[in-house]
């Protein structure tokens, strides 16, 4: 999909379709985070920091317990 900024009084704003705000779950109210790897700009909903934890507890065992097994996988 290809989109162009709107310009909104001196500024330019982005507005993101009503399917995709639906399939990720944003609303008015979400907050987003910007972020950009110096080429491409990334926006992510904020989730809840409890879920967060919970899955970079799950990637850490999964490391732990797979970690050696996926480097022999990778040579």
């Amino acid at each position: 999909m290809i989109k162009r900024l709107t310009k909104h009084g001196n500024s330019l704003a982005f507005v993101i379709d009503r399917p995709i705000l639906e399939l990720l779950k944003i609303d008015a109210d979400t907050p987003l985070e910007f972020s950009t790897d110096g080429q491409v700009l990334i926006i992510s909903p904020v989730r809840d920091g409890e879920r967060k934890e919970e899955f970079e507890k799950a990637l850490e065992e999964g490391n732990c317990r797979y970690g050696e097994m996926l480097k022999r996988f990778a040579e």
